[in-house]
């Protein structure tokens, strides 16, 4: 956006701002430290407009459009995240903290957010915590009788060659519960 000459460019993002230094009891030496830091892009971008160009903390709410159908503005409200019980994050908006950005594009990068549920609660297979159908690695049997999953359903989002060996692995699983025994390797 900022090589095509975009007038201004806002990131938001869910997550707070990191501290500029590292916490000694969270965030101990030799883990990776999670400081506030600039990227490549985000250093172009303040060099460009000023400024740190992320928005922290942040959640769209709304999506506006001219009467052309065209993108005006972002609606936003600042949020308080916090860790349920199970690990899940929760995002709790709050009060009187909404804002609207005028914008012309929204990117969406979000990411892997699990996979899609449809099929899964359809056929009621039992989740983890962080919403992928619980399947043992090696077995690849759910919680359904005559159901596997593997890969990204199974593990989370990872690199596609796991997903290859762990869709060769659950072949052959399904090969010995069809047949009894297999050849696969």
């Amino acid at each position: 956006a900022l090589r095509h000459g975009c007038r201004s460019i806002t990131q938001f993002g869910t997550h707070a701002k990191a501290p500029l230094e590292r916490d000694p009891l969270n965030n101990p030496w030799p883990q990776f430290p999670n400081v506030y830091t600039l990227d490549y892009a985000q250093e172009e971008a303040k060099a460009i407009f000023g400024s740190d160009p992320r928005e922290f903390s942040i959640m769209t709410t709304r999506f506006v459009g001219d009467e052309n159908g065209n993108l005006k503005e972002l609606h936003t409200v600042q949020i308080r995240r916090t860790v349920d019980e199970t690990g899940r994050k929760i995002y709790e908006p709050i009060p009187g903290t909404e804002r609207v950005f005028p914008a012309q594009l929204a990117l969406i990068a979000i990411g892997f957010d699990g996979p899609e549920s449809t099929v899964i609660d359809e056929l009621g297979l039992e989740k983890d915590r962080r919403t992928n159908v619980k399947a043992k690695y090696g077995q690849f049997k759910t919680s359904v009788d005559k159901v596997f999953a593997a890969g990204d359903m199974r593990r989370g989002q990872s690199l596609v060659v796991w997903a290859i060996n762990e869709g060769r692995a659950a072949a052959r699983e399904v090969d010995k519960y069809l047949m009894g025994s297999t050849v696969l390797v």
